[in-house]
């Protein structure tokens, strides 16, 4: 009996131990800087720069002197025969040259003098590093945004949650109120029917938005690489978020394309394609290498290689080789005016990649203050709303409106409820949008 409690206990231990492994409470900068050191697409383009690096001393390793050894053993089932005549007579006799088995071991000492395609090889590598390093940076400001845009969704769901709760808890209280004073013989039966179709409608509103937020849960989750079921607690609220994030200092911020991730990104794309150039004319230069050998030979007839008394012949080879490209039936030049043509191609892009830029910034800055615009008239109108709601609903209770006037006002209320909610999420995405678009790096 003891030994079975002691088993539970500790798996009680352990199943609290792997229960608050899987529980995170979070603020929206705290989800940030998670999801910039552990989110997926984070993890791989940090793997991609790894991977670079290697690329990079790859390409280095070219030019560097390299060693290889050699050992060659050889065992004549049937040692061939060589015929000669040496009586003059016509008579061929049978001779056997050399030993049953035969071993040879050497090493060779390679060293690259020049190579025209090696030196913009290099350059190109190291290039191909940068690029990945500035693929970081964009995935890491995408991440933000990414977060961002999470973290507000799933607030936007409590908060609408919260928000239809209450108006199904004052329906209902009406809904309730209007069948009892329709059963005393003081209204008609469309007023309750009326409340009976929008309490329905609210109901199935509130089933949707909770299965809703689930998934905007685990859509975080995935944002900042999380296991999608971890269970999160958002200790930043909507409203405070959206009050944080109200800035229009931001929209006189000078927007300097040169500075842009995309703009830097664009410039090493066509860095990358000049190099390209160089790689193809450099095709027609001559290659020049050296290589040292030294080498062992030993033959018996028998396998006596590893014994003390075998003799070994030594040889050694000093050489360069030099390989100079003459022609290549027009190949290289065709080569090397595709390569022009990408080049080409990379100037357009970079031009397009400067105007678009700086369109897009101007968009976000007018994106950004639109929203906040927004917001305020959101808020007024939600309180506008909320009242005529009230006024509309007293109204009805006193016979003086019909359910058709409650209706359009209660409908009226929802939509401003609605649009104040999105307006709040609105101005959080926008700025972080704005951020991107100003090249104002994830913190």
């Amino acid at each position: 009996m003891k030994k079975i409690l002691l088993i539970f206990f500790i798996s009680l231990f352990y199943l609290s131990i792997h229960a608050q492994e899987k529980e995170m409470s979070l603020s929206l900068n705290q989800a940030i800087n998670f999801a910039l050191e552990n989110s997926y697409n984070t993890r791989a383009s940090q793997n991609d720069i790894l991977s670079a690096q290697k690329k990079v001393w790859e390409t280095t390793t070219i030019g560097l002197p390299k060693i290889d050894a050699k050992v060659d053993y050889q065992n004549f089932i049937k040692q061939p025969v060589t015929l000669a005549d040496f009586d003059g007579d016509g008579t061929n006799e049978e001779f056997v040259f050399g030993t049953k088995q035969n071993m040879n071991a050497s090493v060779t000492l390679k060293q690259l003098l020049f190579d025209g395609s090696y030196l913009v090889g290099l350059q190109a590598s190291k290039t191909f590093l940068k690029i990945s390093e500035q693929a970081n940076i964009k995935t890491e400001m995408v991440t933000k945004e990414a977060v961002i845009n999470a973290y507000g969704n799933v607030l936007v769901s409590e908060n609408t949650i919260s928000i239809l709760e209450k108006n199904i808890k004052i329906l209902q209280k009406n809904y309730n109120d209007a069948k009892k004073i329709y059963e005393n013989g003081l209204n008609e039966e469309e007023d309750v029917e009326q409340l009976e179709i929008t309490l329905g409608n609210l109901k199935n509103q509130l089933g949707n938005v909770a299965r809703m937020k689930d998934i905007a849960y685990q859509m975080l989750n995935l944002s900042i690489g999380n296991p999608i079921d971890t269970k999160l607690t958002l200790t930043d609220s909507l409203d405070s978020l959206t009050v944080q994030n109200i800035d229009l200092a931001i929209i006189a911020t000078e927007f300097n394309v040169n500075n842009h991730i995309d703009f830097k990104i664009a410039k090493n794309d066509r860095e990358s394609k000049r190099l390209l150039v160089k790689l193809e004319q450099s095709k027609a230069l001559p290659t020049l290498t050296a290589f040292v050998n030294y080498g062992a030979q030993a033959n018996s007839d028998s396998f006596t290689f590893l014994n003390s008394n075998q003799r070994w012949f030594d040889s050694s080879l000093l050489g360069i080789s030099l390989n100079i490209p003459i022609f290549s039936s027009l190949g290289r030049s065709a080569k090397t005016a595709q390569a022009k043509i990408d080049l080409e191609t990379a100037d357009l892009r970079l031009q397009e990649t400067k105007q678009r830029l700086s369109l897009q910034a101007q968009k976000a800055k007018n994106d950004y203050q639109f929203s906040i615009e927004n917001y305020q008239t959101s808020k007024r109108n939600l309180a506008l709303s909320e009242r005529i709601e009230k006024k509309q609903r007293i109204k009805f209770f006193e016979g003086i409106s019909s359910s058709f006037d409650l209706l359009q006002a209660q409908n009226q209320l929802y939509t401003q409820q609605q649009n104040y909610i999105q307006s709040m999420l609105d101005v959080i995405a926008k700025k972080a949008t704005l951020e991107n678009a100003l090249n104002i790096p994830a913190k």
